[in-house]
């Protein structure tokens, strides 16, 4: 069997809720729950020795804030909420460098240079994918309404950090641990 990781940060509860009854319009298996993603799958290893070199990062890496904004595309094919930080894209460059993946595999989850933080609200269906799809349109409606459902989108404080592992019976990603920044 596969075990897949891949480490995330989580909006407050009360908005997660809301993304979540939100998606749930269009998607039952939600596949992951809302989230950031800060770390791709690649180079996050089954033997998980790459978890305490994250904890390492996270135990010198001070709390910071994120806002959510408004909605865009990747391609035409997948919507996401976008994500503003000072600060996100250091924190993501210090844990890609501490887990050290090949080239390819940086390459392969658009990770340091390519990096774009976001939170993904759906995508169009394509085969093998962890998650149901949506049709264009459907995304087009998702779209209009995330404008009107989803605002104020909120900034809040980045304070710890969640590692999910794949869980294949389920077809989803679950919690597996989370990680304190310093306090």
């Amino acid at each position: 069997m596969k075990v897949e990781y891949f480490i995330g940060i989580v909006p407050p509860e009360e908005y997660l809720k809301r993304i979540k009854h939100f998606q749930r319009r269009w998607v039952n298996n939600l596949g992951v729950e809302p989230h950031i993603t800060l770390k791709a799958q690649g180079g996050l290893t089954p033997d998980k020795k790459w978890i305490d070199k994250v904890q390492k990062v996270c135990q010198n890496f001070q709390p910071f804030y994120v806002s959510l904004d408004k909605p865009t595309y990747f391609g035409d094919n997948i919507l996401y909420l976008s994500v503003n930080s000072n600060n996100l894209h250091d924190f993501h460059k210090k844990i890609v460098q501490v887990i050290s993946p090949s080239e390819d595999l940086i390459k392969q989850y658009f990770e340091l240079d390519a990096f774009v933080p976001h939170l993904t609200l759906g995508k169009e269906h394509y085969g093998g994918n962890i998650s149901a799809g949506l049709s264009k349109q459907e995304l087009i409606d998702m779209e209009e309404l995330a404008e009107k459902e989803l605002t104020p989108y909120p900034k809040f404080e980045v304070n710890f950090i969640r590692i999910y592992e794949r869980n294949v019976e389920k077809q989803r990603y679950d919690k597996y641990l989370d990680i304190s920044l310093s306090n």
